[in-house]
């Protein structure tokens, strides 16, 4: 998803306000409309980085401290208190999880590494499938059991559980909840490439975002679509993935194989209310290829728009959910 908002024509007053930073090993943007006897850029702005660095303590595996890497060195079968706002993504992780028949499980980590994707140094072959066995053995959200009532959990078997596919969207809905507690009702707020908007852009209508094209070392737009009060996440798997004799091996992996995906979807994109569910459905529809994700979109009534590969040719479908969406839309051939 470009990150981008077409800013053509005559600006109406006042002048929209622009925020950015750096979290989650990406950036973050904020663009709103500042409203009277509201709070300065700068204390906007400094709520929304105590907002991500709260984030951060709790679902980054990079930090030894945070609340989710005490989690993962936690003793199986020892229950582990746990924040509302931690079991609240974690439920929603293993709800999305279920639904997708596995497609989607924040326990994948070991596989992902194990393939070369993770933070170690990225891989020149093809794991044996022995090494894949055995790394699917420290795989499965089934191990893990969250107890919201209690607001704790805990880990039945030595998995790790990791938030990178969900955290960002979360991220998103947490800074658009703190510009509506301050009544800024206009605003594109952007972690990672994933998005909320809310209200009229500064032109004075919808935001427009754009979906990219699936097209490796370039970019470029292929869908062009008017937004207001909703969510959008993309997730593709056209940028990261290596290549052995001849053969692509993307960064989705399957965890019910253990092994990348090797289907011809490349890219999908999920419109909802709320970025954290449409981060993670992004990711499981990704995994399941455009046949079981339409077919899962059309039960869940997601809208979804997909684009597949064909030889030379990028073919795109889309849910019955996502229809009403192509009528304030610009395709791009």
């Amino acid at each position: 998803m470009l990150a981008g908002l077409l800013l053509a024509g005559c600006q109406r007053q006042p002048l929209p306000v622009e925020l950015s930073g750096a979290t989650m090993g990406t950036s973050w943007h904020v663009t709103y409309l500042p409203v009277a006897n509201g709070f300065e850029p700068e204390a906007v702005q400094a709520e929304l980085e105590a907002l991500l660095v709260a984030i951060n303590d709790s679902m980054s595996t990079w930090q030894t401290d945070s609340e989710i890497s005490r989690f993962n060195r936690s003793s199986p079968g020892a229950w582990v208190a746990v924040s509302t706002s931690f079991a609240e993504v974690v439920a929603e992780a293993l709800a999305i999880g279920e639904l997708s028949g596995g497609a989607y499980d924040v326990t994948v980590g070991p596989l992902v590494e194990l393939w070369g994707f993770g933070p170690a140094r990225p891989r020149i072959d093809v794991p044996s499938a022995a090494a894949i066995r055995e790394r699917q053995q420290q795989v499965g959200q089934q191990f893990l059991e969250l107890d919201l009532e209690q607001g704790r959990m805990r880990r039945l078997r030595e998995v790790e559980l990791d938030l990178s596919s969900i955290a960002k969207g979360y991220a998103v809905d947490v800074l658009a909840e703190a510009l509506l507690a301050q009544q800024i009702t206009d605003f594109l707020v952007e972690v990672g490439g994933e998005m909320r908007l809310s209200g009229s852009s500064p032109r004075g209508d919808a935001w427009r975002v754009a979906v990219e094209r699936p097209q490796p070392g370039a970019r470029s737009v292929a869908l062009g679509i008017a937004l207001t009060d909703a969510a959008v996440a993309t997730s593709g798997d056209y940028r990261n993935y290596f290549e052995v004799d001849g053969r692509r091996y993307s960064h989705s992996i399957d965890p019910r194989s253990g092994r990348p995906v090797a289907h011809d979807l490349v890219s999908v994109t999920v419109i909802a209310a709320d970025c954290m569910g449409a981060d993670a459905w992004a990711t499981a529809l990704t995994v399941l290829g455009a046949e079981q994700a339409l077919a899962l979109a059309e039960d869940q009534g997601l809208a979804v728009y997909l684009l597949r590969r064909d030889g030379e040719r990028i073919v795109p479908s889309y849910s019955s959910a996502f229809e009403p969406w192509l009528e304030v839309s610009t395709r791009i051939d």
